[in-house]
């Protein structure tokens, strides 16, 4: 009886009693502790929170990569690595039937595509590999970039298309409202779905001088390329790419220019000229004593020695800065930024010191990577779409035409629309045994040739035709050329031995 009197209320008393184990949090990141109360955290969208940085970073971008060293150098890497010198280049797949190549109707199409790629900027002055170079080179500060497709006889080439590069700054990012039953969310206008319709420019850049405007128009979507990487859902603009190092960058910037000053004033400043306790030393500037214009000791040269006036003795100076912790400090400031921006380091701080074969080949194929997965995303953000635009209007105005004169039909868009894009692609950081290991891939038959000419930048079909052209000029001068006698993977035949007779 009494044992289950005493169980009972054991239990509730168990019961009632808080579970402190329960109620400790499961994760270390979300504890809120005196070590964490200065760790503040919103729940606001990302839209909400470019509502009010965007511009601001926008403007600290430009002006880093304006004034400072390592800024510049991430915007030449991006310039470098996504264009390269020599651009996204066409390559025309066009087919009459399955894998039969349309050779004609590809050469018309790469050949009007390069001639109108030469001047498709609207004010004639770019070539469509320098506004890649520069749309791109804009994303470490901008985030995105805004192009219009210009379309009829504004463009002024007999393709009747080009582009304008519009500076971002034009997109009112403080516009956000309601127009027309549609959602403006910092001057992009959307529909329910977050679909992009137009978008809310002003007429003229807003700080531009004479021509400072800031009167709206509407811009629909159709006309426009405004693109940039999505980070999380429902994004209406873009994130600067420098952002994450955005603050290590400028104090890092601040503190080597104080070092540098340190060092300049500790090369300059010699020392300090000291009184002797006499109060009938007059002042330096005034050895008589009558307020006279003596020469003042405040000038040094090399292998020159003053003579100090009397009643007064010298008390040197050097400076302890920069010393010997500053390199190390700034490596692993620079790591950080660094890997931030999802570059090697070597190659943003240009810095080969100490650098192994094997680690350097480690970094290199991982940043490649991902400028590989940047090529990817521009050409489909950029190349694809103005492509397709400048083929629509090419053909509707009978502007590619074959060898023979005839123009290519329009009605047949589809089967012209067949292409693919080469990028541009790197020098391998060993050659011998990547190239070896690229020939071993051919004869086990992992890869196929043009799969590794893709991969160096070449376009297979244009390497075989220099070959040929390359064989045909060396048989009609009576050259033999023994390199290309054989083809990786191919098995040389060996001669059958005569049997003896």
């Amino acid at each position: 009886m009494k044992s289950g009197f005493f169980s009972r209320a054991w239990q509730r008393m168990t019961s009632n009693a808080p579970n402190k184990a329960l109620q400790m949090r499961r994760f270390d990141g979300a504890r809120i502790d005196r070590l964490t109360s200065d760790w503040f955290a919103t729940e606001s969208s990302l839209n909400e929170e470019l509502r009010a940085d965007l511009n601001s970073l926008r403007k600290r971008g430009r002006q880093l990569v304006t004034n400072n060293d390592y800024a510049r150098k991430f915007r030449g890497m991006v310039e470098n690595n996504l264009i390269g010198p020599a651009g996204v280049r066409l390559q025309s797949k066009v087919e009459d039937t399955p894998g039969k190549p349309d050779s004609l109707a590809s050469t018309a199409i790469e050949a009007a595509y390069e001639e109108w790629s030469q001047s498709c900027d609207v004010t004639g002055q770019l070539s469509l590999r320098d506004l890649c170079e520069n749309i791109v080179g804009g994303l470490p500060s901008d985030g995105e970039f805004l192009v219009r497709m210009v379309r009829g006889a504004d463009a002024k080439n007999r393709f009747n298309f080009a582009l304008q590069v519009i500076d971002v700054d034009r997109i009112d990012t403080t516009y956000n409202g309601n127009y027309g039953g549609n959602t403006v969310i910092m001057g992009v206008e959307v529909d329910n779905y977050r679909r992009p319709l137009a978008l809310h420019l002003f007429e003229a850049h807003p700080n531009d001088g004479a021509r400072t405007g800031r009167r709206r128009v509407r811009v629909a979507s159709t006309d426009l390329l405004h693109k940039f990487k999505i980070e999380r859902a429902e994004q209406m603009r873009g994130i600067p790419w420098m952002a994450p190092g955005m603050l290590s960058l400028h104090h890092l910037g601040k503190f080597m220019l104080s070092a540098l000053l340190a060092a300049e004033h500790g090369a300059n400043h010699y020392g300090f000229f000291q009184q002797k306790e006499d109060e009938g030393t007059p002042p330096i500037g005034d050895v008589d004593g009558v307020g006279g214009d003596a020469i003042n000791i405040v000038a040094s040269q090399p292998g020159v020695y003053d003579t100090l006036p009397a009643g007064y003795s010298f008390q040197a100076h050097q400076s302890q800065y920069p010393n010997e912790v500053f390199g190390p400090f700034a490596k692993t400031m620079l790591q950080r930024i660094a890997t931030g921006w999802r570059v090697a380091y070597h190659s943003l701080a240009n810095d080969l010191e100490g650098v192994s074969f094997s680690s350097i080949r480690s970094g290199t194929l991982e940043e490649r990577d991902r400028w590989m997965a940047d090529q990817q995303w521009f050409i489909g953000a950029f190349m694809e779409p103005v492509f397709q635009a400048w083929l629509q209007m090419a053909l509707m105005s009978s502007s590619i035409t074959m060898l023979n004169g005839s123009a290519l039909p329009a009605s047949k868009i589809i089967k012209f629309s067949q292409h693919e894009w080469q990028p541009r692609r790197w020098e391998w950081v060993d050659p011998k045994n990547d190239m070896e290991a690229k020939i071993l891939s051919v004869r086990a038959g992992l890869m196929a040739p043009q799969d590794s000419s893709a991969a160096m930048g070449y376009d297979f079909e244009d390497t075989l035709k220099a070959i040929k052209f390359a064989q045909e000029m060396a048989k009609t001068l009576g050259v033999n050329l023994n390199a290309y006698e054989g083809t990786p993977g191919a098995t040389p035949t060996q001669p059958t031995p005569e049997k003896n007779k």
